[in-house]
């Protein structure tokens, strides 16, 4: 039967410090990017949760029903979307490494 040695301390301590300098020491905290993403899924999320209670349509509503502008809207929230799911499996690809 295989056993599995346990890493050592040095290569768990370098594959650590090969993560802080990939988020540039930012450990725990936001991009402007990120935050960007973050207030347009939240706006995202509000929106769909209006359309499925009240039949409202909030972002219709401020820019007009399927305008160049409401449609920039939509767009950008999808892309916050695809963004976090990005970042979201970059942050649990980094927890399991320190593990």
């Amino acid at each position: 039967m295989a056993t599995i040695s346990p890493s050592s301390p040095s290569r768990t301590t370098e594959r650590r410090s090969a993560m802080e300098r990939r988020t540039n020491g930012t450990k725990g905290t936001l991009t402007t990017i990120g935050w960007i993403a973050l207030i347009l899924l939240i706006v995202g999320g509000v929106n769909w949760g209006l359309v499925g209670l009240f039949r409202f349509d909030f972002v219709a509503a401020l820019f007009g029903e399927m305008t160049g502008l409401s449609r920039i809207i939509y767009v950008l929230v999808g892309l916050a979307a695809l963004y976090s799911i990005f970042t979201a499996s970059r942050f649990s690809g980094k927890k399991a490494a320190q593990n």
